[in-house]
């Protein structure tokens, strides 16, 4: 049975799959991008859910705005009457399909992902990128206590 089409993620060769994540990092550097993270990572005073209100949608429209060139179109775009999801009939299978605002982006970060144990450069790239907009992960220390047990 073939794959539904509205499931297939664009397709890039390692080559292409970097010269673009180049080109995503490129576009954080801008002015206009740069001011606009600095502005939503300002909104989000280091709190993670207004993180993930103020600073992933910025960051996410960056991605999209390059990538779409590429393919990674943003299938669902605009919102219905449910929220941002919304759903279409797939035109080769006719199931239904749900669809996010940035599927695009989902998709393209799939692929990335997929490359990323092939290639170093891409798995580098990809955690330069990740660094722009994910706060760093700090695990909590399980050493240097004693755990309530007295030493002497």
């Amino acid at each position: 049975m073939a794959a539904c089409a509205q499931t297939a993620a664009a397709a890039l060769s390692t080559e292409q799959a970097k010269a673009v994540l180049a080109e995503v990092i490129k576009a954080f550097g801008s002015p206009e991008n740069a001011q606009r993270m600095d502005e939503a990572r300002d909104n989000a005073c280091n709190d993670m859910g207004k993180m993930l209100q103020f600073l992933l949608p910025v960051a996410t429209q960056i991605q999209q705005d390059v990538i779409k060139a590429y393919g990674f179109s943003n299938d669902g775009e605009g919102r219905g009457a449910a929220g941002p999801w919304r759903e279409r009939r797939c035109s080769q299978c006719s199931l239904p399909t749900f669809c996010f605002p940035f599927a695009g982006v989902l998709k393209f970060a799939r692929l990335i992902k997929s490359y990323e144990s092939q290639d170093p450069e891409i798995a580098s790239m990809s955690g330069k990128l990740k660094a722009l907009f994910l706060p760093p992960m700090t695990l909590p220390s399980h050493g240097g206590s004693t755990g309530g047990v007295a030493t002497s």
